[in-house]
């Protein structure tokens, strides 16, 4: 049984057929001294500065934006945003989306750890100019001069842009089907592909998102942390508050990481409103860490309404501990929301909203690989493993495998019960369609049988840029056998996943399975199976993958270090064993090789997912720091 349905206002004919960009100039006329969006600037005071801009004045530095970007390219062409995540960051890609010019949502060359994804993503858009900052200036210029990438026409000072431009912008037409802006995808290599997002995308997942979340709430507001150039990030930061003329309050993610309480201070300083926020599992954590009983003491979270947690995968431990140390502050039990989604599908596809606590079950991890959901008692459960939550970047080798296995329906929990999985619902498709299919034979999976995640819906983008082969194995999904479904086109997320009472329970990547001796095993579970198995591992920082052996995959895992382990106390041979013999335990497999690597060495994609395939490819160069080589050069 498929999830959802299509939202009538966005079908042909209904008032949500207006381009989201059209709304600014209503709310600027509605309600024009109203705030729009306001970014805190930790940077001027450790207390933050807070900058606001009303709805007219948005509307105003959009359409001068707009003026500007013509004068220096024409429309379809691209411009890329190279600068730091301010106001003039926002009013770029609202002046972007009035002028047909394509927004390309990057960031300053000066940003570490993401050097890679700048790369590529600027050589595949060929941007003619970018937009960047005075401050950032110097950094855009050597990222140009050392690096073999297209050289822009101009460059265009965002902060300098006179305003007085905006009385020369005359509204033009935009349709559903004209292109917006490029979301690169974090992928799990180091080749990001461009998702077309058209205007019809964005204003369809705006809309599916704050439908999603409650929308007869009084006094909604947005408040974020998230990059912009994510685009979980854009959508919930800049998107949804365009839909009813809300509040967007938002800061900049290096901000979050220096301090990630700023997150909860900003919604704390909101008791009386309804305010929503969005992360990935591991600023959950990261903030429920750093929290002390005074800090907690000190906050009133009574006005937060919904929390999303998506973009990696969810682990129930989180979701505990979070409710857990917050409580005392007033958060609400059903406020935690895991959800689902990809940039694909612009970024919204589940989530669930209902005002109850986020829904967990157990399954026998056995069954599960072989296509079943089989329940068994949670008293079963032999760890903590994790349930995939919101995510971008699924076209990356979506489709190249399919569950097998036998048996149809959810059993009761029989054979390897004693081994299980967690998974966490992400809950109902809003406005949209999504379905269980098998890759194989197109054909819709019933309730309890696990298959490939499908997307049918007006926020499910066109394809990539400039590569039509790959957008028609991704977004050319038909059904052989469409009963009440549509027949196509259906975007494939390459996703494994299955629906039980209504909800979705996604269970891992097709590309990332490893079947060794013809048993399907999902990455996640050997992952956390090696990072309980001792002290020395860096929790969330493990990447199994399966190499081609002779006659079956072989088995790697890459494990981090715990800092907190003292490398002097450090028995490496202690710590393989140990995973080698849990692994064998809890998954009947042997490793074909471990190695413990200094922290930083394992790959992540820009919204802190576990990226395996570069991993991998670091494991085959050879260019993996291990422990190992760390210890012998401490002895000579």
């Amino acid at each position: 049984m498929a999830l959802g349905s299509l939202l009538p206002e966005l079908q042909p004919g209904g008032s949500g057929r207006t381009p989201l960009i059209e709304r600014v100039a209503r709310w600027a006329a509605e309600k024009p001294e109203a705030p729009a969006f306001t970014f805190v600037d930790y940077s001027l005071d450790p207390a933050g500065v807070k900058i606001t801009l009303s709805w007219a004045e948005t509307d105003r530095r959009a359409r001068a934006m707009a003026v500007r970007l013509r004068q220096s390219t024409e429309p379809g062409e691209r411009a890329a945003l190279l600068l730091p995540q301010t106001l003039d960051y926002m009013m770029t890609m609202l002046g972007a989306l009035h002028s047909h010019v394509v927004a390309v949502p990057l960031f300053s060359p000066d940003l570490p750890g993401h050097a890679d994804r700048l790369i590529g993503a600027y050589r595949d858009a060929e941007p003619t100019v970018i937009v960047t900052s005075r401050n950032a200036l110097p950094h855009v210029e050597k990222f140009l001069a050392d690096q073999d990438v297209p050289q822009p026409k101009e460059i265009i000072f965002a902060e300098e842009v006179d305003l007085e431009l905006s009385g020369q912008w005359r509204d033009e037409e935009i349709g559903f089907d004209d292109l917006a802006y490029l979301q690169y995808t974090s992928g799990s290599t180091r080749r990001p592909a461009g998702v077309e997002i058209t205007h019809g995308n964005v204003t369809a997942n705006a809309a599916q998102l704050w439908a999603g979340w409650a929308p007869e709430r009084p006094d909604p507001e947005m408040v974020s942390w998230l990059p912009l150039f994510h685009d979980m990030g854009l959508i919930a930061t800049m998107a949804m508050p365009m839909v009813n003329g809300d509040h967007a309050i938002y800061t900049d993610p290096v901000s979050f990481i220096m301090n990630p309480l700023r997150w909860l201070e900003l919604i704390a300083e909101r008791p009386g409103k309804n305010v929503y926020t969005a992360g990935p599992n591991f600023s959950y954590e990261y903030v429920a860490s750093m929290a002390t009983p005074e800090k907690v003491a000190a906050l009133d979270l009574t006005g937060l309404t919904a929390c999303l947690n998506g973009a990696e995968p969810i682990r129930t431990s989180t979701l505990s501990t979070f409710a857990d140390t917050f409580a005392p502050a007033g958060l609400r039990p059903g406020a935690q929301v895991p959800g689902y989604g990809l940039a694909e599908a612009t970024v919204f596809v589940t989530a669930d909203g209902d005002d109850v606590p986020p829904k967990v079950i157990t399954a026998d991890r056995a069954a599960l690989t072989q296509g079943e959901l089989r329940l068994v008692d949670a008293g079963d459960d032999a760890g903590d493993d994790a349930g995939d939550g919101a995510g971008d970047g699924a076209g990356d080798g979506a489709g190249d495998g399919a569950g097998d296995g036998a048996g149809d329906g959810a059993g009761d929990g029989a054979g390897d019960a004693d081994r299980v999985s967690t998974l966490v619902s992400c809950g109902h498709a809003v406005g949209q369609i999504v379905a269980i299919v098998d890759p194989d034979t197109r054909v819709e999976q019933p309730d309890g049988r696990v298959g490939e995640i499908w997307v049918h819906g007006p926020n499910t983008a066109p394809g990539y840029w400039r590569n039509s082969e790959r957008s028609q194995d991704t977004f050319g999904g038909e059904l052989a056998e469409p009963g009440g479904l549509p027949a196509g086109p259906w975007m494939k997320t390459g996703d494994y996943g299955v629906i039980r009472d209504g909800e979705l329970y996604v269970t891992g990547r097709i590309k990332d399975l490893i079947i060794v001796d013809g048993r399907n095993h999902y990455p996640q579970d050997i992952e956390v199976t090696t990072q309980e198995a001792h002290p020395a591992i860096r929790p969330d920082h493990v990447a199994a993958f399966a190499l081609q052996g002779g006659e079956t995959e072989l088995l790697v895992v890459i494990a981090e270090r715990n800092r907190r382990v003292p490398l002097g106390r450090l028995d490496t041979a202690e710590v393989e064993a140990a995973v080698r013999a849990a692994v064998n335990v809890e998954h009947e497999m042997s490793v074909h090789e471990f190695l413990l690597v200094e922290p930083g060495a394992v790959s992540r994609t820009s919204s802190g997912k576990i990226a395996r395939a570069a991993t991998r490819q670091r494991y085959e160069a050879g260019e993996l720091p291990t422990t190992e080589a760390r210890l012998a050069g401490r002895k000579q």
